[in-house]
Protein backbone atom coordinates (compact mmCIF):
# COMPACT_ATOMS: atom_id res chain seq x y z
CA UNK A 1 0.00 0.00 0.00
CA UNK A 2 2.97 2.88 0.65
CA UNK A 3 3.93 2.38 -2.35
CA UNK A 4 1.00 2.50 -4.45
CA UNK A 5 0.21 5.70 -2.29
CA UNK A 6 4.05 6.67 -3.04
CA UNK A 7 2.49 6.26 -7.41
CA UNK A 8 -0.09 8.14 -6.86
CA UNK A 9 1.75 11.02 -4.73
CA UNK A 10 4.28 11.07 -8.10
CA UNK A 11 1.71 10.85 -10.38
CA UNK A 12 -0.32 14.32 -8.87
CA UNK A 13 2.91 15.89 -8.95
CA UNK A 14 3.57 15.28 -12.75
CA UNK A 15 0.43 16.48 -13.67
CA UNK A 16 0.50 19.90 -11.48
CA UNK A 17 4.28 20.32 -13.04
CA UNK A 18 2.85 19.69 -16.80
CA UNK A 19 0.21 22.54 -15.90
CA UNK A 20 2.24 24.85 -14.82
CA UNK A 21 3.01 25.53 -18.21
CA UNK A 22 -0.56 26.22 -19.33
CA UNK A 23 -0.97 28.73 -16.19
CA UNK A 24 1.03 31.55 -17.74
CA UNK A 25 2.28 32.70 -15.13
CA UNK A 26 -0.89 32.12 -12.91
CA UNK A 27 -2.74 34.10 -15.09
CA UNK A 28 -5.49 31.38 -16.16
CA UNK A 29 -7.81 29.96 -13.43
CA UNK A 30 -8.78 26.66 -14.01
CA UNK A 31 -4.74 25.67 -14.61
CA UNK A 32 -3.68 27.18 -11.47
CA UNK A 33 -6.07 25.64 -9.48
CA UNK A 34 -5.17 22.26 -10.82
CA UNK A 35 -1.34 23.14 -9.78
CA UNK A 36 -2.16 23.71 -6.41
CA UNK A 37 -4.31 20.43 -6.42
CA UNK A 38 -2.15 18.39 -7.54
CA UNK A 39 1.21 19.35 -5.15
CA UNK A 40 -1.35 19.40 -2.54
CA UNK A 41 -2.55 15.60 -2.93
CA UNK A 42 1.55 14.90 -4.25
CA UNK A 43 2.47 16.19 -0.64
CA UNK A 44 -0.61 14.27 1.36
CA UNK A 45 0.16 11.53 -0.58
CA UNK A 46 3.77 11.34 -0.25
CA UNK A 47 3.40 11.98 3.58
CA UNK A 48 1.30 8.91 4.20
CA UNK A 49 3.71 7.13 1.79
CA UNK A 50 6.87 8.40 4.73
CA UNK A 51 4.97 6.10 7.12
CA UNK A 52 6.57 2.72 5.97
CA UNK A 53 9.24 3.63 3.23
CA UNK A 54 12.28 5.30 4.21
CA UNK A 55 12.63 8.84 3.54
CA UNK A 56 15.65 8.74 1.58
CA UNK A 57 14.23 6.02 -0.69
CA UNK A 58 10.91 7.99 -1.11
CA UNK A 59 11.86 11.32 -2.21
CA UNK A 60 14.91 9.59 -4.41
CA UNK A 61 11.83 7.54 -6.38
CA UNK A 62 9.35 10.94 -6.32
CA UNK A 63 11.63 13.17 -7.60
CA UNK A 64 13.68 10.79 -9.62
CA UNK A 65 10.40 9.28 -11.72
CA UNK A 66 8.72 13.14 -11.79
CA UNK A 67 11.66 14.74 -13.47
CA UNK A 68 11.88 11.83 -16.10
CA UNK A 69 8.00 11.94 -16.82
CA UNK A 70 8.00 15.74 -16.97
CA UNK A 71 10.71 15.50 -19.66
CA UNK A 72 9.20 12.68 -21.00
CA UNK A 73 5.87 15.03 -21.35
CA UNK A 74 7.57 17.57 -22.48
CA UNK A 75 9.05 16.02 -25.28
CA UNK A 76 5.55 14.88 -26.18
CA UNK A 77 3.00 17.39 -25.63
CA UNK A 78 4.79 20.65 -25.45
CA UNK A 79 7.86 20.11 -28.42
CA UNK A 80 10.54 20.52 -26.15
CA UNK A 81 13.65 18.77 -27.62
CA UNK A 82 15.67 16.25 -25.48
CA UNK A 83 19.33 16.51 -26.90
CA UNK A 84 22.14 14.07 -25.76
CA UNK A 85 22.98 15.95 -22.69
CA UNK A 86 19.36 15.92 -21.18
CA UNK A 87 19.05 12.21 -22.17
CA UNK A 88 22.40 12.05 -19.87
CA UNK A 89 20.91 13.44 -17.23
CA UNK A 90 17.99 11.15 -17.50
CA UNK A 91 20.25 8.09 -17.31
CA UNK A 92 21.99 9.86 -14.16
CA UNK A 93 18.65 10.01 -12.04
CA UNK A 94 17.25 7.10 -13.19
CA UNK A 95 20.74 5.71 -11.83
CA UNK A 96 20.87 7.48 -8.96
CA UNK A 97 17.48 6.48 -7.99
CA UNK A 98 18.15 3.35 -8.34
CA UNK A 99 21.69 3.41 -6.14
CA UNK A 100 19.56 4.74 -3.15
CA UNK A 101 17.41 2.06 -3.73
CA UNK A 102 19.74 -0.38 -2.63
CA UNK A 103 21.16 1.58 0.07
CA UNK A 104 17.65 2.71 1.49
CA UNK A 105 17.15 -1.88 1.62
CA UNK A 106 19.92 -2.39 4.23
Amino acid sequence: MPWLLLALAIAAEVCATSLLKLTDGFSRLWPSLGVAAGYVLSFLLLGRALRQIPVSVAYAVWSGAGTVAVAAIGAVFFAEPLGRAQWFGIALVVLGVAVINLRGSR
